[in-house]
């Protein structure tokens, strides 16, 4: 074919793209009427499965939100949460920033006033495969780690814009928590090279927003235990037995490995007595569940809703038994492939590689930011998983690396009148912030400031810095 055909035929391809940008309709099949126990919205919804791989089988099933006033600026935001192995649409879409969370007895759903879709397209994904109602007609699929995932998502992107063309040339931003701290910065970079291969279309990727993330194996966790020591969950004794006999430093082929010795494998049981059963890790302020008969009281239809510091601690059970319900799954268009197993928040079935959770992200973020593409990462100062010890430090690591200077010194940063945290930034594209009192998951813990953080993200506006 000629050279100059070529080029007509992907100009061609560039207006269609853009004149399917103005006809706003997803796949009628996906598309959700209503959803059990619902209330009434102004804004519509799809479920659905996106096939990423036709001759293996496997299909990631997403739930799309549009936002309530959805025009040609405002962008998409996929949202990932982590694990590895754990359930976007449980985590993300319906109990942290989706426009739902469940009813205390588990059959309905109430509004949620501080959602992300609010001011911005939200896609919620189960990945890899295995994980909430994503599949594989090939059971070895289930044997995964990052680069497959993260293969995976670049392909369900990729098709998932071909189902909605209207949203092709929005601004795209790459969120999640947790172990998207590996998921959302790889995910980037294949976004990234992807672009640099293709002309006829590209991804308009213009973030990346990470809240409490796993970076670096080893610096996050040592955090986890100065942060018990610093917030008094052991004793002194057990905090300097902990710096004298583990030292969590070995790094083989670019791997971070924690080397536990019997010594320190000692103190870490010590330390586990000493933080006890009765502590939430993910938010030590807040209280526990009380497990007990709480799956028969929902099967009962009774309220199992128990509030701690403004939020529901039973929202897991309430999900999960919303969730498992044939008319919810039906009407989310979930479960089609009857799998032998009931939705869980966290997988039963993947077995992802554990030589992955100790890649260092580092260098990841840094291909991100010199491509232009700015980054913002932020703690829940109540988590003790990943706490904001480490990854403040790895950010600080991160800036040294790029010898990005600071442009913003460490400060309060407000939301409603106070404090919601404190921030720092380098440069023009790299942020730190913490966020006041939240867990975690942030938006679950801090709804208000999480959203009030988030809009300055997409608006690449600094935060708030007077209350």
């Amino acid at each position: 074919m000629p050279a100059k055909m070529k080029l007509c035929l992907c100009f061609l391809l560039h207006i269609l793209l853009i004149t399917a940008t103005k006809i706003k309709a997803g796949p009628v099949e996906d598309l959700i009427d209503r959803l059990p126990g619902q209330p009434d919205v102004n804004f519509k919804q799809y479920g659905g499965y996106v096939t990423v791989d036709d001759k293996a089988g496997r299909a990631l099933y997403y739930y799309f939100v549009e936002a309530e006033n959805d025009t040609q600026s405002t962008p998409l935001t996929l949202w990932l949460n982590g694990g590895p192995g754990c359930s976007s649409l449980g985590g993300g879409a319906f109990t942290e920033l989706g426009p739902f969370y469940p009813l205390g007895d588990g059959r309905g759903l109430q509004s949620n006033l501080q959602s992300w879709n609010k001011v911005s397209n939200l896609l919620f994904v189960e990945s890899p495969a295995g994980v909430g109602w994503s599949y594989s007609n090939t059971t070895s699929d289930y044997n995964c780690g990052d680069e497959s995932t993260a293969t995976d998502m670049l392909a369900f992107l990729s098709n998932w814009i071909k189902m909605f063309p209207e949203y092709a040339f929005k601004d795209l931003f790459l969120a999640g928590e947790s172990y998207a701290g590996h998921y959302i910065p790889q995910l980037a970079a294949k976004v990234i090279e992807y672009n640099e291969g293709y002309t006829s279309y590209k991804f308009n990727l213009k973030g990346v927003f990470i809240g409490n993330p796993l970076l670096v194996l080893n610096v996050d966790t040592i955090a986890t235990y100065s942060y018990y020591w610093s917030h008094g969950l052991i004793s002194d004794e057990s905090n300097i037995s902990f710096k004298k006999k583990c030292k969590f430093d070995k790094i083989i082929g670019g791997v971070d490995v924690i080397n536990i010795s019997k010594e320190c494998n000692d103190t870490l049981n010590m330390i586990e007595s000493e933080v006890g059963e009765n502590v939430d890790a993910y938010d030590i302020i807040i209280d526990i569940c009380p497990t007990e008969l709480i799956e028969q009281e929902l099967r009962l239809q009774k309220k199992v809703t128990h509030m701690s510091l403004g939020v529901d601690v039973c929202v897991n059970y309430e999900r999960s038994f919303y969730f498992n319900l044939p008319d919810v799954q039906k009407a989310l268009h979930a479960n089609i492939t009857k799998l032998p197993y009931g939705w869980h928040m966290c997988s039963r079935v993947l077995n992802y590689t554990e030589r992955d959770i100790g890649i260092n992200i580092i260098p990841v973020l840094k291909e991100i930011i010199t491509n232009g593409i700015r980054v913002w990462i932020f703690s829940g100062d109540q988590d003790s998983v990943v706490p904001l010890l480490g990854t403040r430090t790895n950010i600080r690591h991160l800036a040294h690396d790029l010898k990005m200077p600071r442009r913003i010194p460490y400060h309060a940063w407000y939301h409603e009148g106070q404090v919601a945290g404190w921030t720092k930034s380098y440069g023009n594209l790299l942020t730190f912030a913490t966020v006041r009192g939240a867990s975690h998951m942030v938006p679950y813990a801090q709804p208000a400031r999480a959203l009030g953080l988030f809009q300055s993200f997409l608006f690449d506006k600094d935060l708030p810095s007077k209350p």
